[in-house]
Formats: C-alpha cells, structure tokens, sequence
C-alpha cells in the first residue's frame, strides 16, 4: 500500500514535469580539501602560481587562518599580490617562477587574461579556442626550487599543503621539491585531459608521476571546457600522501 501510494505521488509530479528523486547530500571539492588540512593538521599552505592570490583569499573564506607562501613570476600579478599579502602577517610572496633548480631564468610567456601565463608554449589549439588568453607579451623571470627557498624559510618542520597552478609546468616543480615532499600531506594540482601547453604532460602522465611519488588521488573536479564541444579538457585534483 505504501509502494503503491508512492509511485502514484511520483507519477502525479512526473505528471506535471518535476522528477521525485532521494536526497544524497554531495560535498564540494574545496569541501574536501579544508577536511584534508584539519585532518592532517595543515600548517602552511605553498600557492605555486599565485597570480593576484585569489586561492589565499578563498583558503581565508574557508577558515584557514595558517601560513601561506605565495609564488608569482608575472611583474604585473606580483604587484597586485603583494599588496593583498602586506595587510595578513601570516602570508608571504615572492616573485620568481618554480622550477628544478636555481640559476636559470627563462621567458614567461603573458596572456591578455593574466591567469593562462606560462613558462611553456600555448599550443596552437588553446590560442586559437580560447582568444582571452592570447598572447600579450614575454617576461624574463628567475627561477628558483622550492626546496632551496623553503631552506631559507622557518617551516622546516611545517605540515604542508602544495597548490600547483603553473600551468604545464608542474613536473619541474615537483622536481625541484623532493625534500618539501617530504613533508607535503596533499597536493592540489591541474591535470590535463588534453594538454594545451606544448612540452606538458597529459593527466594519465601525470598521474602516474603522482603515483611514483607516493600520492593518490583523493577529490577531482572539472575544470575547463571546450568553448565549441563542451569537451572537458582540464580537472582540478588533489592527491595525498600515502605515505
């Protein structure tokens, strides 16, 4: 009787063109990662590719009240960066790109939109999808590991948390942080369904290289799409340590 009673309300709403569907609460992607940084105690927050600090603001939103390091190549991004990051004591920035090592300094390549800036070449296809993030012009930038900057810092002991938005450009930076790994409980990184810088790795890649490194894939969510297809072409993910 009770069955019948609600297949009959079902069909009364479907009826007039609604769908009667159970409730299953869903928890957010950034939901997820402030859970991983109370779990794990998250001290200090590495935001690779800050541009105009918009993650630190949404990590502030969001309760957090630790450490934050900042890292932004762009000269124009930087200014805007570090004025945000002078009125919180507890957030600091630095205007060099990551990457392997020190000594080397390589061209930035600045899109019109700011945010799609890269040490690799757009490819052909994203400049010719996405027009706002064309080319607007090249700045010489200094590149620095974030293991040899980390030593001059007073979070040796910190538990940490990487953000890494450098726009193809991860590995290198993973490379240059295998000591900062070592104390990295989760990495929030974008993973490329279909690449869109020359010389950057796919997502399989890269997770793979995850993998290798002692991560696993703990949250995902979409990203960027195809303007035309609706294609999904880029995710955000996060991966922790199992270790």
């Amino acid at each position: 009787m009770q069955l019948s009673l609600k297949n009959g309300i079902r069909a009364a709403f479907r009826f007039c063109g609604y769908e009667i569907r159970r409730y299953q609460p869903r928890v957010s992607f950034t939901e997820v990662r402030m859970e991983l940084m109370r779990r794990h105690s998250v001290q200090c927050v590495i935001d690779a590719g800050a541009n105009v600090g918009a993650y630190a603001r949404e990590l502030r939103e969001q309760g957090y009240l630790g450490r934050i390091i900042s890292f932004e190549p762009q000269a124009a991004a930087f200014k805007l960066l570090k004025a945000k990051s002078d009125k919180d004591p507890m957030w600091d920035c630095f205007n060099c790109a990551l990457g392997d090592n020190d000594g080397q300094t390589l061209n930035l390549t600045v899109a019109r939109n700011s945010v799609s800036s890269s040490l690799l070449p757009m490819s052909t296809e994203m400049q010719s999808l996405f027009p706002e993030a064309a080319i607007s012009h090249k700045e010489s930038v200094n590149i620095r590991s974030l293991d040899s900057l980390l030593k001059q810092r007073s979070v040796q002991s910190d538990v940490i948390l990487l953000k890494l938005d450098v726009q193809g450009y991860e590995d290198h930076v993973l490379a240059g942080a295998s000591e900062t790994l070592r104390r990295t409980v989760a990495i929030q990184v974008e993973l490329a369904i279909q690449p869109l810088y020359d010389g950057s790795l796919s997502m399989t890649d890269m997770m793979q290289r995850m993998g290798a490194r002692g991560y696993v894939l703990a949250a995902i969510t979409p990203n960027t799409y195809h303007p035309v297809t609706g294609q999904l072409l880029e995710v955000d993910a996060i991966f922790v340590n199992a270790t």
